[in-house]
């Protein structure tokens, strides 16, 4: 029997790795307003997408330990995260 390394080498198992990366979906990018979204499935998951981020970006602002500059990055992450999920 082959061994683990022979095995992944081998031309079946490479040509399997390539079928299976070929049917993935590209990663989608999210729009940067909502006005361009026109499915309201899809402007609902990116909406919650952002909620998420925000909810993130909270939590690391409450940390004591930050710097003023990293402090005043992360709002206006939030900011602009705020202003592409209104509009």
């Amino acid at each position: 029997m082959a061994r683990n390394e022979e095995r992944a080498q081998s031309m079946l198992n490479r040509f399997i790795s390539m079928k299976n990366e070929e049917k993935r979906k590209p990663k989608e990018r999210r729009p940067f307003l909502a006005s361009e979204c026109r499915d309201l499935a899809e402007a609902d998951r990116w909406r919650s997408e952002i909620l998420r981020e925000i909810g993130v970006k909270v939590s690391e602002i409450q940390n004591e330990g930050l710097g003023e500059h990293r402090l005043r990055d992360i709002n206006d992450e939030i900011s602009k995260l705020l202003r592409e999920r209104v509009y």
